[in-house]
Parts: C-alpha cells; structure tokens; sequence
C-alpha cells in the first residue's frame, strides 16, 4: 500500500535541495514516517514515488551506508551515522525520545481541541464574537512546527472514521473540522467515561459534518420558510402587537419540528415541551398545527371566552397528534406564565406521571423537551434545581432534550459580562455532566444534526443533553421596543444580515437541490395559505386517539361538597393495620419504630385513640389497596419532619446504604397501586412545580408536596401564584394537588410557625382551591380520602398543626373513621348544657387554637356563657354549615374570631365579612388576636407565652 498520498510538496521535492537540509529531513519528528516509506520500498520498490525511489537509491549508495535488503531494517543507524557525516546533532536514541515527545505533544493537542474547540468554532451568526481561550488550539504551544506537518501520528483514543494514525496536517484539519466549524462540542467535563468516548466518537466519526440528502434539505427549508413568513406576516398585519418573534432564531424551529418527526425511531410516541415566549407563536402553528385561522382571531380579540379569565396568545398551552414517519407523535405544548423556565420542573412533572402510567417502556415512550432563552437559562435558579432532580430517583424522567434560542441578549443586555459569570450560558448543564453542542442559527443543517445527535445520547444513556442554537433576535424584546438603544454594533450587523431561510436557499440553489423559482415558491405557498388561515402541510392527525389518554370526564367536579364515603369497616382498618405494621424477618427495627407501629397495632383495635400518623397511614393504605396511587415529597417525608409518619423504616443492622430499607405501604397487596415517598432536595420552587405537574397529568392518583415548616412555601410562591391558584381560571387546567403546610404559634419563632394563611386565602376565589385547617386526626384521615375519592380537582391545601400531632385531645376514637363518617368542614361547640339560651358569645376559630380556648373557658369557668365552632374548611367557605351551628345559639350577641396569628395576617381578613353575611340582627362580630406585626412570629419565648395569654383574655373578657 503506498504511504505517501499526503507527502507534502517539501518533502516531495528533498532530491533538490542542498545536501544538509535534505539529510535534515531525516531526523526528528520525521524519521519515523520516513522509515514506514524506506521499510514499503524495500518490500516493493513500486509502492512509493519515483521521487522517493531515486532518494533511497542514493542513500544506499552514500559512503556508510549499509545495504540491508531486508523489510523492517533498523535504519535510524544509518540516519544518525549520515547525520554525523552531515553535522547534523542527531543520534539514534535522541531520534526516539525527540519521536516520544512529538507523540505527546500530538495527543496534547487533540486533547486541547476536545476540550477547548467550542471556543474557536464559528457560531456567531453575526461574526461578532472573538474567538476564546484558542492559545492551546496553535501547534506551536505544544512544540510543534511545519516541519511535523507530514508526519503520521496515532491519534491515541478515538479516531476520525477508522483511522488509527494520520499526518499531523490531517489531524488538524479533521479536529477543525469537527469542533470548531458550525458546531462545537463541550463533552469533556462528563465523569463517565462511556458516556464521554460516545460523544467524542459520535462527533469525530462523522467530523460533525451533517449529510442530509435532497428531499431532506428540502424539508428544512420548508420549516424555515414556515417560520421566517408567519413572524413577517404578522409583523405587519398586526403592527405594534406583542408576539416574541423568534426571528434570527428560525433554525431552532426548523430543529424542533426534526426532533418530532424522527424521535419515533427510539420508540416516542408522546413529547411534552415547555418553554417560554420568544418563539412560541411559532411553535404553536408550525410544530403543533394550531389553525392559523385561529391565532389571527387571538390578535384581533376575536376568540371565543371559554374561561373565567384566559390568559395571552404566548402564554397558551396546546396538545396535537402530529404524523410522522414512525407513526403519530401526541405532543404537548406546556402552559406557561411570564416567570420563563418556571415551566420546566412542570413539565418534568407531567412527564414522570405519563411515563408511569405507560409501566416499564415509560421512559422511553415520554420525551420531555425544554425550549430555553439565554439569559433565563443560567439566571433563574430554578433550573439548578430541575437539573439538580433529573438524576434523583423520585424525579428522573431519563433524559431531557434541552433546546436554547440563544439570541445572545437575553432581555435588554448584550454584554455577557452583566447577564452570567460564566462562558457559555449553557455551564450550568455542566452540574449534571450533561453534553453541550453549541450550533450555529445560520446553519439549519447542523441544527438539525445536532438533534439527531441528542436524539441518540439520550436513548443511549437518558440522561440529558443540552443544544446551544447561538443565533439573534431581528426586533426588540417584544416588538414595542427599539434594542438599538442599548445594543447599537449588534443591530448594525442584524439589519446587514439576509436571513436564515435566504442564505440557506442561496446554499440549497448553488448544490442544485432546487431552483431559486422553488425556494421563493415555497415562500408565496406559505403566505397565500397564511391569507386563507390555513396550514401548506397538514401534519396534524384529527381522528387519532391515543390509548394512555386520562378521560378527564371523571374529573369535572364542581360541587365542594359531593358526598363520597370516606369511612372505612373496622375489619378493613385491622386488616390494613396489619399490613402496615408488619416488616420483614430479621429487620433490625429502631426502637421508636417499633414502639410506633406497637401503638398503631392498639389504635386499629380501639385500645387506644388514633394519631395523626396512623390517621395518615390508615388513609394512604385504603386508596392503594383500592387502585388509587399515592405519591409524596417533601425534604423529609419518608419519616416525617417531626418524626410522626414512619413511612419508610430503616434496618439498624445494615451495613450499606442500599439495603435495609423497608416501606410497609408498598406492600400492601400484590396488585396494589404505587405508594411512592420521597425525601426531596432543599428546593420548594422547583419541587412544587415538579408536583403539580404530575398531579395534573395524574389525577386518578394522590399526589402530595409537603413543606418541612409552612412558610418554606414562600421559596415557591410563583408556583403557588401561577399555577396552583391560577391555573385553572387562566387555562382549564384542573389539578388535585394536595399541600400540607406544618403551622402553629408554639413559640419557635419567625421561620417556623406560620404557612401564610393569609397569603393562600387572598388568592382564593372562583373555588379554585380547598383551605383546610384541621382540629382532629380523623379530619386529616376524611380529607386525604376525600380529595381522592371526589369527582372534583381542586387544590387543596392542609395547615397541620405540628402540636396536635402528638396532643392527646387532638386524637381520635376508632369510631370516628368508621362507615357513615366523613370530613366535618365545621366542628360545632362540644359543651353539654341544659340550655344553650345561655350562651352570650361564640367564638369562631381554625386549628390547634381551639384547645388553648377551650382550656381558658374551662379554667375561667364559662362553659355556658362561651360557646367554640371550630372552621376546619375556610375555604370555599362553609356558610351552612356555620349557619346552622350559629343557630344553636340564639341569645348570642357577639360572633368572635380568635386566632393565633397576628391582626394583619392569618384568616381574619379573608373570613371577617363571610362572618358579617352570617350575624343576625343585635349581633356584632369582633377580634382577638395577636397584634398586628411585620414578623410572622415573635422570637422571643417570654413574649410569645404572654402574647398567647393575651390573645385567650381578649377572646373570654366580659365587660
């Protein structure tokens, strides 16, 4: 085989120069590439150039030489020995170590490019980005000079399709080639080494270089043409209008609708996408086949008023079956408020619960996409901690596709330096060890090959893998605004620029894919079609129903008070005891726990009163041996915050953190619905979202986020504000996501005695949640049960008190959660009087404040001057039921609420006029509470204790 295809010119021409520097050839980096030629001339004279056979002639006969016609001869001998005679420093050994140190330096090299390639790859549409951190991408910063250019060097691990060695020019072209064209690829920072050779392996074998054939570009084009016509539409037929246009960005569209139509072949059948404004109009026509007919009608106010309050056309949500070559593909457009990527945990949600229902191939069957912006991406905390989940096991979905629009601004700024500290807006990825190919928006093709590659990774791996599409925004943030104010240079160089779909046409045009008559063709298709309000393609499927399909039907509940029957047989209670409070033989159980299940084993049989842990238990045990999955996450829900739950038992005899833990719930029957607890990371924001999420996509099952102390809820207030409240007024989305929020004035200061109630309550309206806060454990028991077993999906948020869990009074008989029982939205007075003529005021109250109250009217001996209505629900409020037990007491001239949280917080404001509908002539509604305060709490245990005492004189003095 002849070995001197790539034999540089220099080289070729050796026989014409001086004597010296010909024979200076020979030795360093060179000699060995020289000796594979001199060792193939020896086999067959005829396998090199009559250049080099006319060289070795004349080396053999050169005086010292010695004639050894033999194949693999040790000629280096002969090179020293006529480099002496020549004066040439070079010896047989120093050729080896000089030969050593070249190898090194190569593989130095190669090294540099995989890690630092991306910095020096051509991506800026605009051409304004200097390249970065290339010093160690120069030959010469590794020891290596032209004279290197034609040896053959191994290229260690890896290769560039199959080959093992090549000349260093060849390495340098390939390795450019591969990462620092219009893709660069970050993948080394990835642990794993299987994963880290795929990715350089996958990138190396086909240098990054994408091969689409004719058709397939063609299809490119259309998606570009699809996207740059409908944004000039609109641009001028509804001028002035907000629509987040995604010009300058129109190769991520074009990637998003491959990503559709291919991700079949890895056995998708469902994408859930969530993503933010910029582009989103687009995605809804040309990627969901939302009638443009219909989005005009949104712009011009025309749409019909189907919800109480709807939201704008780039918030909406959307869901389509679309055909692609692999079969239909569901996908699903996520609905998504102005807090950006707050989506993204959402979506990760609803993917979870649709890849359970689908059993084992879920993960494989369920693909969530993440659509983000630059800026959001690495500013917004809350995608550190989606990322932070991906790999937990109660959060991971196996692998997200994550796509930036990077349009390098983000909002307002352009300069880098005020919008992250890091290089690239896509570093945070790098937390996960998540591959990162940047791409450049120019170059539609690559884009797509990029998804392609995505594609592969994460059916190879499922985990995630991020595309950074670096491209520009043409307009200003929303259309309304002139970003040449604050981004001068950079909107030169956008109004210069011809466009995507242009330059891709002219590059489509001059390989003869199609003519320049075809490409403006496509571009008049798609207009006249957009003036009919309708699509050129019709990939949208009408008539097709996916089997994992939730019939919502079941869930349309509007009546609060639809009677289930929440009790439960006593035999059912000690057979579900039973279950629950047995462990496998020989597990080592803690001394707590055992004397815990001991105790529930007596509750079951009536010995003893019934806890809130045993209430909860009792609950989540009856919905999963009944088919209704169970799901709770919290930081510390397995036990529970205050050591009350003991869902998950731990042996004391393991020796390794992957054995001995046991979870009776998931052992209640062999065809039992899942019964999954979760302790979740320190995040409520991304945790909160992540779970409603799952409970809208899940709503045969009991999904529950529990705070470690309620106020820990304020760390995900949008989620609270945005989604849980609103979600269904803005959007239709019904959701039975269940809160438990620990509350209660015990005097632990500030940060763990309050959930805000008065934050849940002011953003009650419309019956778009459930606010409950119960007095008794059969309460929490009916309420858990209740809201599973109920036709109607509502939120419903519980304020536990962390006392009562272990306060005696607050327990309660076995009767009490038999049949015929159920949840008491009111509790009425419990005194046994002869008259109740006698009572002269009620007090109204929520939660664990009732036992202080009751205990200072016993202690002051008003039993019949008092009466206490405990308000278990305070939302929606119960008027009957308070009305009738406000009827018990006629002669009352005063309607009291008391409560432990200061004036201006807790329930009094949002209940003070639904207590005023409910007063009679002569009766006046009154307060007592503790003060108003900027701080949930006081901090102080004396002023805390006199606040209480306070707080109990006000509610019982008499003038």
């Amino acid at each position: 085989m002849c070995r001197n295809t790539f034999l540089p010119t220099k080289l070729k021409g050796i026989a014409m120069m001086n004597e010296k520097n010909r024979f200076s050839y020979l030795f360093g980096s060179n000699a060995p590439y020289i000796e594979e030629l001199y060792e193939a001339y020896l086999s067959d004279p005829d396998s090199v150039s009559p250049e080099w056979q006319g060289y070795f002639r004349e080396l053999a006969a050169l005086p010292g030489a010695v004639e050894r016609d033999v194949a693999h001869r040790p000629i280096q001998e002969s090179f020293a020995n006529l480099a002496k005679r020549h004066n040439i420093a070079a010896t047989a050994g120093a050729i080896d170590e000089d030969l050593l140190q070249k190898q090194i330096a190569v593989l130095r090299l190669i090294s540099a490019y995989r890690i630092q390639g991306s910095g020096a790859a051509k991506l800026d549409p605009l051409g304004l980005k200097a390249p970065r951190n290339v010093e160690g991408l120069q030959p010469e910063t590794h020891g290596l000079t032209n004279a290197d250019m034609a040896v053959q060097f191994s290229l260690g691990e890896g290769d560039f399709g199959g080959a093992t060695k090549l000349t260093l020019a060849d390495i340098i072209s390939k390795l450019k080639q591969t990462y620092c064209e219009h893709i660069g690829v970050e993948y080394m920072h990835i642990e794993n080494r299987e994963e880290r050779q795929w990715v350089r392996d996958y990138f190396e074998s086909r240098l990054s270089t994408p091969l689409f054939s004719k058709d397939e570009k063609r299809y490119i084009l259309k998606q570009l043409t699809a996207s740059e016509t409908l944004e000039r539409y609109l641009h001028t037929k509804y001028v002035g209008q907000k629509r987040f246009s995604v010009e300058g960005g129109e190769s991520a569209i074009a990637g998003l609708n491959y990503l559709v139509q291919n991700a079949g072949k890895y056995g998708v059948e469902e994408i859930i996408i969530g993503m933010a404004h910029r582009g989103r109009l687009n995605v809804l026509v040309n990627t969901l086949g939302k009638q443009p007919a219909d989005l005009f009608a949104e712009f011009e106010g025309r749409q019909e008023a189907k919800l109480p309050s709807g939201d704008v056309k780039y918030h909406n949500g959307f869901n389509s079956d679309i055909a692609t070559p692999f079969g239909p593909m569901h996908v699903t457009l996520a609905f998504n408020p102005s807090h950006l990527e707050i989506v993204n945990p959402v979506v990760q949600g609803s993917t979870r619960a649709k890849q359970r229902r689908r059993g084992s191939d879920g993960r494989k069957q369920v693909l969530p996409v993440l659509i983000h912006g630059d800026s959001a991406f690495i500013g917004l905390g809350v995608n550190q901690a989606t990322f932070n989940l991906s790999h937990t096991r109660g959060y991971t979905t196996g692998g997200t596709i994550h796509l930036v629009i990077n349009n390098q601004i983000g909002f307002t700024t352009s300069d880098t330096r005020d919008t992250r500290s890091t290089v690239y807006c896509t570093d945070i990825a790098k937390m996960v060890a998540a591959p990162v190919i940047h791409v450049n928006g120019d170059d539609p093709e690559a884009v797509c090959f990029a998804v392609q590659a995505a594609l592969d990774y994460r059916n190879t791996f499922q985990k995630d893998v991020v595309i950074d599409v670096v491209c520009f925004r043409k307009l200003g943030h929303n259309e309304g605004d002139d970003p040449t104010l604050t981004q001068p240079m950079m909107y030169r160089a956008i109004h210069k620029h011809p466009g995507t779909r242009a330059l891709y046409a002219e590059k489509l045009v001059k390989e003869g894919v199609l003519t320049e008559k075809e490409a403006e063709g496509y571009v008049d298709a798609y207009r006249a079609a957009l003036d009919k309000g309708e699509h050129v393609e019709k990939t949208r499927l009408t008539d097709y129903e996916s089997k994992h399909r939730v019939d919502w039907s079941k869930y349309q509940g509007q009546d609060w008070r639809e009677q289930v029957e929440s009790g439960l047989p006593a035999t059912d209670i000690q057979r579900l005891t039973e279950k629950f409070t047995q462990v496998p033989e020989g597990f080592g159980l803690h001394n707590t726990a055992k004397r815990v299940l001991e105790q529930r084993k007596e509750m079951a049989e009536g010995k003893q009163p019934i806890d809130w842990g045993m209430a909860e238990t009792l609950a989540y045990a009856s919905m999963v041996t009944n088919g209704t999955g169970v799901r709770i996450s919290g930081e510390d829900s397995g036990r529970g915050t205050f050591s009350h739950r003991h869902a998950v038992l731990h042996d004391t005899n393991r020796s390794t953190s992957d054995t001995g833990i046991y979870t009776p719930l998931q052992h209640m029957a062999d065809n039992q619905a899942h019964f999954t607890v979760i302790d979740s990371i320190l995040n409520e924001e991304a945790v909160m979202a992540y779970e409603y999420g799952y409970a809208c996509s899940a709503p045969n099952n009991l999904v529950i986020w529990e705070a470690q102390f309620g106020d820990f809820a304020n760390g995900a207030q949008v989620a609270i504000d945005q989604f849980i409240s609103s979600g269904e007024t803005k959007w239709g989305r019904l959701c039975g996501l269940t809160v438990i929020l620990p509350h209660g004035y015990d005097g632990q200061g500030p940060e763990h005695s309050s959930g805000r109630l008065e934050r849940w309550l002011q953003l009650c309206s419309e019956h778009n949640m459930q606010v409950v806060m119960p007095s008794e454990a059969s309460q929490m028991f009916h309420i858990l049960r209740r809201q599973a077993l109920r036709s109607y999906r509502k939120p419903l948020i519980i304020f536990m008190s962390k006392r009562l869990l272990r306060f005696k009074e607050s327990m309660s008989p076995l009767e009490n959660f038999l049949e015929g029982t159920t949840f008491r939205p009111v509790i009425g007075d419990t005194v046994q009087r002869a008259d109740n003529k006698s009572v002269q005021r009620v007090i109204m109250c929520a939660g664990q404040v009732y036992y202080d109250l009751a205990k200072a009217r016993e202690d002051a001996g008003l039993q019949d001057k008092v009466a206490i209505i405990r308000t278990e629900q305070l939302y929606p409020f119960p008027y009957a039921e308070a009305e009738a037990e406000l009827a018990k007491f006629p002669n009352a001239t005063e309607i009291l609420w008391a409560q432990e949280e200061p004036k201006n917080q807790g329930a009094w404001y949002q209940t003070r006029h639904r207590l005023e509908a409910l007063v009679k002539d002569g009766q006046k509604v009154r307060f007592a509470g503790r003060p108003a305060s900027a701080s949930p709490a006081v901090g102080y245990a004396s002023k805390h204790k006199a606040q209480l005492e306070q707080l109990l004189a006000d509610a019982l003095a008499f003038e």
